[in-house]
């Protein structure tokens, strides 16, 4: 998606852009981009929720050793994602101070914009891949030889049509539904957009109240696509999107399952609500033109008990949890847990 390098927002109607560089990084090298350890970094914005999806695979996988990751300040300025938390503002491993540079090494001028999560060759510096809606599920199952000991398979082959189905009605009126409502510029678009957003999280209310996961009994792909919106939509969805029939907090069900999935390795210790905030709330004028950042809301809720274990399931099927983050990844602490 990109955020905000790649998505219509200057149009009447929000319509996001298709990816324009879908090459795909594949066990047997076939768009010829071989899976290959140490080859490709990963670059991200911790408060795109399109980048987080990446951010928390590449973790529950444990391919940290194998995929760099490079994050992006989550104010861009007009030449688009930037280096600017790293020294001297250039990305350490690629030397570049703008992600639209390894665009521009691919295809100098290309439509689209610049968008995360992008996947970049270091030895050429050349993107390969912004497609953020095959990224994910080809680490999952194109990268399997350098996956960790114990990794899950978050989309297991028995389950797919069922994980699609339900990914795709997520993405329809949830993950792109909340753009939709919030880049409005008419009453009837906005009504639209934000009745389907809480007529679906509403369906997915029911199906997670028997059961702990969306689909089968262990986390899957589709778990990661609802979390990273989930886990935004108090802080900035409900009010700056005017996604606000009610906060995430006040349904018990979502609440508690958006609770458990932060709480697991992978997922909350991924989140930075602090980039979160600044980038919806300075990045988008047009919605925020003061640029304030709102104080709230108050994240300890996020550390409370769940309860969620009581209805079963295996968060990692027979794998077991990720390991500590990485010392050079790990999010500052926010009023979250640790």
């Amino acid at each position: 998606m990109g955020e905000d390098g790649n998505s219509g927002y200057g149009h009447r109607a929000f319509k996001r852009s298709r990816s324009h560089f879908a090459d795909r990084i594949t066990a047997d090298g076939r768009d010829g981009w071989p899976v290959e350890a140490g080859r490709y970094r990963l670059v991200v914005s911790r408060a795109c929720p399109w980048a987080s999806r990446a951010v928390i695979s590449r973790r529950l996988l444990g391919l940290e050793g194998a995929l760099s990751l490079a994050v992006a300040d989550p104010v861009q300025d007009d030449r688009s994602w930037r280096f600017t938390l790293d020294p001297d503002g250039r990305d350490p491993v690629l030397g570049i101070r703008f992600l639209s540079e390894a665009y521009d090494r691919r295809e100098p001028g290309s439509p689209g914009g610049v968008s995360v999560p992008a996947v970049v060759d270091v030895p050429s510096g050349r993107l390969v891949t912004n497609d953020y809606q095959r990224l994910t599920l080809d680490l999952a199952t194109e990268w399997t030889a350098l996956h960790r000991p114990g990794a899950p398979d978050l989309y297991p082959a028995a389950r797919r049509d069922e994980i699609d189905q339900v990914m795709a009605e997520v993405y329809e009126d949830v993950n792109n539904g909340v753009y939709r409502a919030g880049f409005a510029t008419h009453q009837t678009e906005y009504e639209e957009a934000c009745a389907g957003v809480f007529r679906r999280l509403e369906l997915l209310g029911e199906r997670l109240s028997g059961q702990r996961y969306l689909v089968g009994d262990t986390l899957t792909e589709a778990d990661i696509r609802l979390f990273t919106t989930l886990v935004r939509f108090d802080a900035v969805y409900h009010g700056h999107f005017k996604c606000n029939r009610w906060k995430l907090a006040e349904h018990p069900v979502l609440w508690a399952y958006a609770r458990d999935l932060f709480q697991t390795p992978g997922f909350g210790d991924t989140v930075d609500f602090d980039h979160i905030k600044r980038h919806y709330y300075q990045v988008h004028t047009g919605i925020n033109p003061t640029g304030i950042v709102p104080l709230g809301p108050d994240l300890a809720g996020w550390a409370s008990p769940h309860h969620r274990e009581e209805l079963g399931g295996r968060p990692f099927g027979t794998g077991t949890p990720p390991g500590p983050v990485p010392p050079g990844e790990r999010v500052a602490p926010q009023g979250q847990p640790a």
